[in-house]
């Protein structure tokens, strides 16, 4: 990171937007996908940045990063996923979700990588 203050306005950056995410997030947890990544990249863009991604998050399975060959949405905060965040997984246990931010626009990014689900 060094003394390069665009990287460490993000780093300041990252926890206040998850939270704030994150609340939005509680007030609605069986919203879609879809639905938190618009909000993601609303509140990413309140606070001045541009949303650099594809995806602002993913499920967390069994394996870390559970994966559904060749799907690249239903287990991701993405456009196109209109599944509720709230599913059951296939199991028929609570899904957990990982959030990520960060800014590819300046090519450099920054995660604040936390379970939505846990308080």
């Amino acid at each position: 990171m060094g003394h390069n203050p665009h990287k460490r306005k993000l780093r300041d950056a990252l926890e206040r937007i998850w939270n704030t995410v994150k609340a939005r997030y509680r007030e609605n947890p069986d919203m879609s996908g879809e639905e938190l990544y618009s909000i993601s990249c609303e509140i990413a863009k309140q606070e001045g940045w541009d949303f650099g991604a594809d995806i602002a998050g993913h499920l967390v399975g069994s394996f870390p990063h559970e994966r559904i060959p060749r799907d690249r949405t239903s287990l991701y905060i993405t456009k196109g996923n209109n599944e509720s965040m709230g599913l059951s997984g296939r199991d028929g246990s609570k899904r957990h979700w990982i959030f990520h931010l960060h800014d590819k626009e300046r090519g450099f990014g920054g995660f604040f990588e936390q379970l939505l689900t846990v308080d």
